[in-house]
């Protein structure tokens, strides 16, 4: 079949450069144009040396005229650009985003948390937010596709069944992540410049953070109950990578076999899901550059209470290998295209 044209747009930090080396594997896709704003006029190679004589565009500044020959914009641009963009689409048009401009329900509820007014509401219920393991069937009859954020997605993805099969109290959910400074964006120094990212370890957004309606709405969609968690972000001094130790208290008679094995026959088609074997210790180690994401069910010393760890690597999973399993899902493509 004939490759599909893609615009990037959000080129040069971390999740676009990511992106970049991960779409030119990919058989089904040509990068047609690469956008960006202060980078204009460069080669992405300035950027990262492993593109270099890869064949790629020159960074231009985005104009609308170019959606014209374009089947795919992946957007990787701060918050409220990708709504820019989305009144703009013709109906051969999939807007992939990276950021959160779709990602919530309730246009108030984006107000409230990012403090940004939404430019294009409209375009609220014409778009799916697609973490790709569990909404693989409803991907394909959407053209603006959200994808989670980082955090969500380790939390999300072992949570999700367990609300679902009712096994978890949804009252006191516990959730502690950890992520490597890359999770911050390209200007993480300049934000964090008293803080020494290579030798600290810091919260913050400690209770209200910006990921908390996401995950809050998600958890409430499939438990169809009212849940109650508290959230912690760190930062860690690495890279890349997210580790979330999540505490659960679970219904009567549930052991962590039963944890286990729901999780395991929920994901058993799913290629990028690694139940482990109970009580197995992760690291964020085994899962960096991968597509993958590691969860392990581990017992506490008291018996209706267990710890779920859930490792994957920030900018893949929890970002632009996430935006590429979503587009392989939209066109049918086989899942791992471009993720092996």
């Amino acid at each position: 079949m004939p490759k599909l044209n893609v615009l990037i747009a959000g080129s040069n930090g971390y999740i676009g450069i990511q992106l970049i080396r991960l779409l030119i594997k990919h058989k089904y896709i040509n990068i047609k144009y690469i956008c960006g704003n202060s980078s204009v006029g460069k080669k992405i190679s300035d950027f990262d040396k492993s593109l270099l004589n890869k064949g790629l565009p020159k960074i231009i500044r985005f104009n609308k005229k170019y959606l014209n020959d374009i089947d795919i914009i992946f957007t990787a641009l701060p918050n409220g650009e990708a709504q820019k963009i989305s009144n703009h689409l013709s109906k051969k048009n999939v807007l992939i985003d990276l950021a959160a401009d779709f990602r919530l329900d309730k246009v108030l509820d984006y107000q409230k948390w990012y403090k940004l007014k939404h430019k294009s509401i409209h375009n609220i219920k014409n778009s799916i937010y697609s973490l790709p393991e569990i909404s693989k069937k409803e991907v394909k009859k959407f053209n603006i596709i959200s994808c989670p954020g980082c955090y969500p997605t380790s939390i999300l993805l072992p949570l999700i069944p367990l609300v679902k099969k009712k096994l978890i109290k949804l009252d006191n959910i516990i959730i502690d992540s950890k992520s490597g400074y890359s999770g911050a964006g390209r200007g993480v120094h300049k934000k964090y410049k008293n803080k020494n990212l290579y030798e600290s370890l810091s919260a913050y957004g400690v209770g209200f953070h910006r990921h908390n309606p996401e995950i809050h709405q998600t958890l409430k969609k499939y438990s169809k109950n009212k849940v109650e968690f508290n959230f912690t972000p760190h930062l860690s001094p690495m890279f890349r990578g997210i580790l979330s130790t999540i505490y659960i208290d679970v219904n009567k008679s549930v052991t962590q076999n039963r944890i286990k094995d729901v999780l395991k026959k929920f994901y058993k088609k799913d290629v990028f899901i690694k139940i482990l074997k109970n009580n197995k210790i992760i690291s964020t180690n085994d899962v960096i550059n991968t597509n993958n994401c590691f969860i392990s069910v581990c017992k506490t010393k008291y018996k209706n209470k267990y710890i779920i760890l859930s490792a994957i690597d920030n900018l893949i999973k929890g970002g632009s290998g996430q935006a590429i399993q979503n587009m392989n899902l939209k066109y049918g493509f086989p899942i791992k295209t471009g993720l092996i």
